[in-house]
């Protein structure tokens, strides 16, 4: 019973880890898909919209 236990919680921590990596992955695509934007529209006038 324990290690069905065990087998059960290593499933949920797994896919509850697969989850949030996916979910990461979508916010990453966004922001590289914001920055783009921001390099192609302020790069014409030589000045950056962040500080770095």
């Amino acid at each position: 019973m324990g290690a069905v236990l065990l087998v059960l919680l290593l499933a949920l921590i797994l896919g509850g880890l697969g989850f949030a990596v996916h979910v990461l992955w979508w916010i990453a695509l966004i922001v590289l898909a914001i920055w783009l934007v921001g390099f192609f529209v302020r790069g014409a006038e030589g000045s950056r919209w962040y500080r770095w």
